[in-house]
């Protein structure tokens, strides 16, 4: 199985950066996983908050293939420990998926036409965090998942 993250805008932080470049290499030794990132909308101010999540849902679905299963990190999603999270990992594996695709919306969500292709949603906290901290966090949650599922020492019970 191959896990794919989208991401509307770019990591500024570099610090961010740093840390997503290094969990996302960790990650390479379990799974063929990209990080793809949608560069931000031009002139968003001339845009209503619907138009804005329009035009980032047809770049989000311009980036999927029929058989992608579409998950999405929406703070109305299903919460997950970090076993719980590396337990559903498998069974996505187990199930023959070739390409799990999970996405981060823009600053005010998903379309609706994402919304309904989407095969499942996952929320990360109840709290709120800036997209880009949560490109780091997801991708930490994916690398601590694939070391829970090998039994190895990085996460701790």
């Amino acid at each position: 199985m191959n896990i794919k993250l989208i991401a509307i805008g770019k990591t500024d932080n570099k610090s961010l950066q740093t840390l997503i470049d290094d969990y996302t290499k960790r990650l390479s030794f379990y799974i063929k996983f990209d990080l793809e990132i949608i560069p931000d909308i031009k002139n968003v101010k001339n845009l209503s908050e619907s138009q804005q999540k329009e035009k980032e849902g047809e770049l989000i679905l311009s980036k999927l293939t029929p058989t992608d299963q579409l998950v999405l990190l929406d703070e109305n999603g299903k919460n997950f420990s970090s076993v719980g999270f590396s337990e559903e990992l498998q069974k996505k594996m187990n199930s023959g998926i070739k390409t799990l695709v999970f996405v981060i919306g823009g600053p005010y969500g998903f379309s609706e036409t994402v919304y309904k292709k989407a095969q499942g949603k996952i929320s990360l906290s109840l709290m709120t965090f800036s997209h880009q901290m949560v490109r780091l966090f997801f991708i930490e949650q994916l690398y601590r998942g694939f070391t829970i599922l090998r039994n190895e020492p990085y996460h701790h019970q």
